[in-house]
């Protein structure tokens, strides 16, 4: 009786042993796990923010873009505005110390344009950017209908003020470039003029009598003649004087002919 009380005395601490050492290694086990997984966190972690500060920041490429633009437009007549257009958030340039910012062929810093921003060196890329320029500036239009052949004088204009990015090409800005010359085409009063629709008066028309000045070292000759052909403003002329001698010279307003010695 006390031998078969001993053997199963021994059997149970036998099983209570072993199920501590299982316990033991299962707690062990997910501590290990545990430690592999927070160490596979943290190093996740140092990729991404290595990864992030590798980028170029997007904002300064617009602020060049907008640098670049309001460089090109120096010189542009009245009010200036420059815009760049967003860049997708999606892209990932890797830094850049010095981004180049350019026109591509083709485009020009007027109206809705393209800017090209690239970078040569650690790594090379290149993007391609909405911009727009727009110029609030005065320009001139037809203040009452003007006829084919009329010389234009100041009062036949007035300035309007618009955005000249969203003109026809080849507008006029100033009045002393409208006129004296002729009207090329009629238009009506408010019609823009641009510079197809006016050309240079000339100066000396076709047998016109003119004044024919010889300038020379110490001396001044004065005479007149007829004008073979007509000029424009500082264009060669040929003109006959009386004793039937051909002349050239350069023609000038009121008639005037300046002929060098």
């Amino acid at each position: 009786m006390h031998y078969f009380e001993d053997y199963l005395r021994v059997k149970v601490l036998g099983i209570a042993f072993l199920i501590v050492g299982l316990l033991t290694i299962v707690v062990l086990s997910g501590a290990s796990v545990a430690h592999a997984q927070a160490t596979s966190v943290n190093s996740g972690s140092k990729v991404a923010v290595s990864s992030q500060a590798g980028r170029h920041d997007l904002s300064t490429l617009k602020l060049k873009i907008v640098d670049f633009l309001n460089t090109q437009t120096i010189g542009y007549p009245g009010e200036v505005s420059v815009n760049a257009g967003a860049i997708d958030p999606h892209l990932r340039l890797a830094q850049c110390p010095e981004p180049q910012v350019f026109l591509p062929k083709g485009s020009r810093a007027w109206g809705k344009t393209s800017v090209g921003v690239r970078c040569n060196a650690p790594s090379a890329w290149t993007i391609y950017v909405q911009a727009s320029v727009n110029v609030s500036a005065q320009y001139l239009v037809a203040a009452v209908p003007l006829a084919q052949g009329h010389v234009v004088a100041g009062q036949d204009l007035i300035f309007e003020t618009g955005d000249l990015t969203q003109l026809p090409a080849g507008i006029f800005t100033e009045l002393d470039q409208a006129v004296g010359r002729l009207v090329n085409v009629s238009m009506n009063a408010g019609t823009v003029i641009r510079q197809e629709m006016l050309k240079i008066a000339p100066v000396v028309q076709q047998g016109q009598t003119v004044s024919i000045t010889t300038i020379g070292r110490g001396f001044r000759i004065s005479a007149e003649g007829k004008a073979i052909t007509k000029a424009n403003e500082g264009q060669l002329v040929q003109v006959k004087v009386a004793s039937g001698q051909v002349v050239t010279g350069i023609a000038r307003q009121g008639g005037l002919i300046e002929v060098g010695f």
